[in-house]
């Protein structure tokens, strides 16, 4: 019997190998406002991830991941439908989310597989296009978190971090159909305001100072009056919850006993000393950025706990792992600590990836991408055709290293939660590699800044003749990608804007 020719040979066997490829598994760990710079694999120099880290250093880093809309509600919904916020209808925060419209949960549902939500969902409708889903009612406590699920509401005793984190791998092990691929996604309430850190972190970084940023004195100068007319400054606007000159109402006696622990000492420590102006302005920072940072502490032994899991039980060879948060956030940045603009710490987000196999590990990734292309992009591990109707980019390509020639050169954000806490006004802009305009549309007004000489987006160059012809390609370039992403004028009333939260007087 003759032998077959070699290339019918080696056509059979990829097909074969074809045959019996499994379909990836997707796994989305997502943190509510973990801003880049507290990452140590983004270059933090006030904290450690080594959890985190594994996947820049098993995977790909993204060093320009931005988002469309920074704030919590809106950046989910654009994650879950892959539209902007003006075609899913999540303005903001207050919004209903329309559960019934497509979302890639759903698409996957269809192509065979299991789909779980765990965590903050942040959206007031009961999640829809999940197999599986307990999550977090509303903002959600730090601790003993009761948690909504189909059959009524769970009442849990924990840290919600540490909880989250149980229920995924609870479902991972036993709660899934092992013979179907699966899509995960574990979101942390964590490190949303207002910093509650865990028990076993309660005393991390005692003794020392962390470093302050460089802009935390910002003067708001060469700017226009948005900037300086906020409501989110260390020096002025922390509560006395932000501070901890109080304990939560809902611990457990022992959970009450360690909190007292420790701060109770610092609480009377600052009455006594009696602090002002710029001494104040430390003590606040350091009080501020401590908690942030010990919450994300948890959330990082927490993703270690996940991706440990996944290397013992062999999971980890066929399931890719992506880590992002809803947008950034300010550590101190512009003397600020909450999100909502352009501004670069807020518009910016993190993104690392792991995809064992194809991913180079260790890669890093300089392109301009968006929470908008997520959808896509797990539709596209999953082997399921985007709908023409998202408006992202599946960065698949990127993670095999293969840039493709048409790859965006700008993005396009709109911000429109305002009046509304924060007090920080509507606007909308574009930003490419090098430049960044921004339109305040209810005040007509306009921003610009280069990049390239001004990283921290101190001086606007809005309006100097050398940046003329610059302004004009921008306009044009804002214009395109409205036009593209078919934006409506916002021509909601502005209503009466609500009177920023006094500083606490001191005891």
């Amino acid at each position: 019997m003759k032998s077959l020719p070699f290339f019918l040979v080696a056509f059979a066997l990829a097909c074969q190998a074809t045959l019996i490829a499994k379909p990836l598994n997707v796994l989305f760990i997502f943190a509510d406002d973990h801003a880049y710079q507290a990452i140590s694999a983004y270059g933090s120099n006030r904290n450690k991830t080594p959890n985190i880290d594994r996947l820049a250093k098993e995977g790909m880093i993204f060093h320009r991941a931005f988002v469309t809309n920074s704030i919590c509600a809106p950046s989910r919904a654009v994650i879950l439908t892959g539209k902007h916020s003006h075609l899913n209808g999540q303005l903001t925060n207050g919004m209903r989310f329309d559960g019934e419209q497509q979302t890639f949960p759903k698409l996957l549902q269809k192509n065979g597989y299991q789909t779980a939500m765990i965590g903050k969902w942040h959206l007031k409708s009961d999640p829809t296009g999940f197999d599986f889903w307990q999550v977090l009612q509303g903002q959600g406590p730090y601790y003993n978190p009761p948690m909504n699920t189909p059959d009524g509401v769970k009442k849990i005793t924990g840290y919600t971090t540490d909880v989250i984190t149980d229920v995924t791998l609870d479902w991972l092990k036993n709660g899934r159909d092992k013979d179907k691929p699966f899509f995960i996604m574990s979101q942390h309430k964590a490190p949303h305001r207002n910093w509650q850190p865990g028990p076993k972190h309660l005393n991390k970084y005692d003794g020392i100072d962390l470093p302050e940023p460089e802009t935390l004195r910002d003067d708001y100068k060469n700017r226009l009056s948005p900037a300086a007319t906020q409501a989110m400054t260390v020096k002025n606007h922390l509560s006395a919850n932000d501070l901890k000159l109080r304990a939560p109402g809902n611990l457990t006696p022992e959970q009450k006993a360690k909190w007292n622990a420790a701060y109770d000492p610092k609480n009377k420590a600052f009455a006594e000393a009696n602090l002002e102006g710029d001494e104040l302005l430390k003590w606040k920072y350091q009080r501020y950025v401590k908690d942030y940072l010990r919450c994300i502490d948890s959330v990082d032994e927490n993703v270690g706990r996940i991706l440990d899991y996944l290397d013992k039980s062999g999971l980890a060879e066929n399931t890719v792992v992506i880590y992002s948060s809803d947008q950034g956030w300010y550590l101190g940045e512009h003397g600020w600590y909450d999100k909502r603009w352009m501004y670069e710490e807020s518009f910016r987000t993190p993104l690392l990836a792991r995809w064992p196999g194809v991913t180079k590990p260790g890669s890093k990734n300089h392109d301009l991408v968006q929470n908008l292309d997520y959808a896509e992009t797990i539709l596209d591990l999953c082997g399921v055709k985007g709908p023409k109707d998202m408006q992202g980019e599946s960065i698949v390509p990127l993670l095999k290293g293969k840039k493709p020639d048409d790859w965006r050169k700008s993005l396009y954000y709109h911000y429109y939660e305002f009046p509304g806490a924060h007090s920080v006004r509507r606007h909308y802009g574009v930003r490419t590699e090098t430049h960044k305009l921004i339109h305040f549309y209810n005040l007509d007004g306009w921003e610009l800044y280069d990049l390239e000489k001004d990283p921290n987006e101190l001086n606007s160059v809005y309006g100097k003749p050398e940046y003329a012809a610059l302004t004009k390609e921008l306009k044009g370039e804002l214009e395109r990608l409205r036009k593209l992403y078919k934006v409506p004028e916002d021509t909601r009333p502005l209503g009466r804007q609500k009177k920023p939260r006094k500083t606490p007087k001191k005891k």
